[in-house]
């Protein structure tokens, strides 16, 4: 009984290893396709949390993304300077500024996103039969799960 608990224990240690690995693997080369090599992790997660979520201050994104203020004001600076992040007058409270995605950045988004998704949609007809694409596709909720927890 220990023994099989050692084994499922192994298991799930090689599974999540390869698992990470791959993973990190694929995002590389989505990132490649984007033209995001030039961003820093931080500043991209920045700019993904303002897409989806829309304009914020900058204490709200540092405390999104759990650092300090000071870390956020600088990355915050570095894509003011390279045109991709304004801040205005926040409307309910003008002491506040919010910050929000340049019309430049939202294109570059869009743009880069538009490449990630023709690259992986080619990759995945030229690689995988339609056979292994029902089996990846049977194993993304799982997946999800992983990604939600």
């Amino acid at each position: 009984m220990a023994g099989d608990q050692e084994n499922d224990v192994q298991f799930a240690s090689a599974l999540a290893a390869d698992l990470r690995a791959t993973i990190g693997r694929l995002k590389r080369r989505l990132q490649e396709q984007s033209g995001a090599s030039d961003l820093t992790s931080s500043q991209i997660t920045v700019l993904v949390r303002l897409d989806k979520e829309g304009p914020a201050t900058a204490s709200a994104l540092a405390r999104a993304e759990k650092m300090r203020p000071q870390s956020m004001s600088a990355i915050l600076a570095s894509l003011e300077e390279a045109g991709m992040v304004v801040g205005s007058a926040d409307p309910h409270d003008g002491r506040k500024t919010l910050i929000s995605l340049t019309k430049l950045c939202k294109r570059w988004i869009d743009v880069g996103r538009a490449a990630r998704q023709d690259w992986l949609t080619r990759a995945v007809r030229e690689h995988l039969s339609p056979a292994e694409q029902k089996r990846v596709a049977a194993a993304l909720p799982l997946i999800k799960r992983l990604a939600e927890k």
